[in-house]
């Protein structure tokens, strides 16, 4: 498993992606709950003396794991819309997909020798 890097850059990625999340709705991000359960949770998991603190790591595990998911569905709605179905196509249109062209008929469509 990779290294899960600093809490802070973790948080910091999790706001982005509210900020994300809120641009799409227009109310400040600041204003949600997850930001406010955010922030609470981090400062109450915050390093103290101790010198293994299993708390703190398993909510940097979770908020890890979060935020990949977070990434990774903010992605998939990015590459479905760019690349979702339009429904059917003519021939035409699908031999300029591929870079190929249909060959012309002398006379259009319903020419008759």
């Amino acid at each position: 498993m990779a290294a899960l890097g600093s809490p802070a850059r973790t948080l910091r990625g999790l706001l982005r992606e509210l900020r994300y999340l809120s641009a799409a709705t227009g109310r400040p991000y600041r204003d949600t709950a997850a930001y406010r359960y955010l922030v609470k949770a981090f400062r109450a998991h915050r390093v103290t003396s101790e010198k293994l603190c299993r708390a703190q790591h398993e909510l940097h595990f979770q908020a890890a794991t979060y935020l990949c998911l977070l990434r990774s569905i903010r992605e998939h709605v990015t590459l479905h819309q760019e690349f979702h179905g339009k429904g059917e196509r003519s021939v035409e249109e699908s031999a300029g997909l591929v870079g190929l062209t249909l060959p012309c008929q002398p006379g259009g469509k319903g020419w008759e020798p």
